[in-house]
């Protein structure tokens, strides 16, 4: 199944935003593309890299901010149906650039059985090309797209999600797993 999906419509005012904005004007990552390699920290003061879920398909989901109710809702409904994904064989990460401390508290609080990753330098998201930038009433500035990424077992993308609307993302991510 290889399909570019989308919950559409949904993008610092400073010196850094141009930068920012140029080195996000590359091709959209979509099926097909190879997974950018990453390695990052976890919120178990572990390495997590892409290299670590090589042969498994892996829900690589980008998410703004820990603890945040657009946020919690996505973690929680990734987590409660965490035992299907495995059976369908695919492990999940969350990414975001919090930091490490505050993903341990984020996914102790809510009781969440995966990993999350922590992306302080913005590197993996700018990668994937889910730092964008983003408007919230009129004013512009950088943030996270929300975007999860159905990776093969191949390291090859299958599926997008681009600009996610929680509400049923996690059930309609699943069935990706299942068809893949």
């Amino acid at each position: 199944m290889n399909k570019n999906l989308s919950n559409e419509p949904s993008g610092n005012a400073n010196k850094k935003l141009s930068n920012s904005l140029a080195n996000n004007s590359r091709k959209k990552l979509g099926p097909g593309d190879k997974a950018p390699d990453f390695e990052l920290p976890g919120d178990a003061g572990t390495k997590i890299s892409l290299a670590s879920f090589a042969g498994k398909k892996l829900v690589l989901y980008f998410y703004p901010k820990d603890d945040t109710s657009g946020c919690t809702k996505e973690a929680i409904d990734f987590n409660g149906l965490q035992g299907d994904f495995k059976k369908a064989g695919a492990a999940i990460l969350g990414v975001s650039p919090d930091t490490v401390a505050t993903h341990a508290r984020f996914k102790a609080k809510h009781k969440l059985g995966f990993a999350l990753a922590a992306d302080e330098s913005k590197n993996v998201l700018e990668a994937y090309g889910v730092w964008a930038e983003k408007s919230m009433y009129g004013r512009k500035y950088m943030g996270v797209e929300r975007t999860t990424f159905l990776i093969g077992k191949d390291g090859r993308i299958a599926t997008v999600w681009n600009k996610v609307k929680v509400p049923g993302h996690a059930a309609a991510v699943l069935e990706g797993v299942k068809s893949l």
